[in-house]
């Protein structure tokens, strides 16, 4: 399962999901770029102390991934990429009638586009190697639905249909793309949504998380962000080799029902 001395690029790794993934990485030896919109001393702050704890090398790189010029630039800037993590990602709930205009448009720019925009600009880079991982982290929602997640749903729907192209295309070559497809992940911006739910449904926090938050998925326990980013360090691995244009779903089981 090692990927030392590996180059993995983590797209909108600053907290969260991404976050999580790229501190397993480093922790199996991988070099690492974190990413995300802002450029603030806390984010080069946290690229520090990744270097000091994990002993590998941790950069943080500034790039907005609803802008192609600034995904395709991360990558230029980053140059090597071993392992691309396309994770980015942002949400907006609403009738599909009522659905903004601007927020459709910058889902399907930060969740599907960037991930296109990135993954062209880093396989020159891996068939110049001689190997590469690109793992998109997807959701439950790119192989089912729900309400009011009109665009989310159809970029997650992309992704999954992305990584199936991308797997083809590199069949024949030491380089395989994957996704992975989380159900609920407990994450700090899930966690501070408990309080408020548990208000509005008037219920304890165990209740809330069992029959509310977590109602369609069968585990009735989260995901961590430690196993999906066990899953990518997985799909990265020599054990992963010919898993490619596949989907891994980590949901508890909800897109078994």
């Amino acid at each position: 399962m090692s990927v030392t001395g590996k180059t993995a690029i983590v797209t909108g790794s600053n907290s969260g999901i991404g976050l999580g993934v790229a501190r397993e990485l480093a922790r199996a030896g991988a070099n690492v770029v974190l990413n995300s919109f802002t450029d603030t001393s806390e984010d080069h702050a946290l690229a520090a102390e990744m270097t000091e704890e994990f002993g590998v090398d941790v950069r943080y790189i500034k790039a907005d991934m609803s802008k192609a010029e600034e995904c395709r630039a991360l990558i230029e800037q980053a140059g090597r990429c071993d392992i691309l993590v396309n994770n980015a990602g942002i949400q907006h709930v609403a009738p599909i009638d009522e659905f903004p205009t601007e927020k459709w448009d910058a889902i399907i720019a930060i969740n599907l586009t960037s991930a296109f925009h990135t993954t062209a600009a880093a396989l020159p880079k891996m068939r110049e190697a001689g190997w590469g991982r690109v793992v998109n982290i997807a959701s439950a929602h790119g192989l089912t639905a729900s309400p009011y997640k009109t665009a989310y749903v159809a970029a997650k729907h992309g992704i999954v249909g992305m990584t199936k192209a991308v797997g083809l295309e590199t069949a024949e070559e030491p380089i395989t793309c994957n996704a992975v497809c989380p159900g609920y992940v407990l994450t700090p911006l899930v966690e501070a949504q408990i309080p408020d739910t548990m208000e509005k449904y008037n219920m304890d926090r165990d209740e809330v998380i069992k029959k509310v938050m977590l109602e369609r998925q069968p585990s009735r326990e989260f995901a961590t962000v430690e196993q999906l980013g066990g899953t990518v360090n997985f799909l990265c691995s020599d054990a992963a080799k010919q898993i490619t244009g596949t989907t891994i779903s980590v949901d508890g089981g909800w897109t078994a029902l």
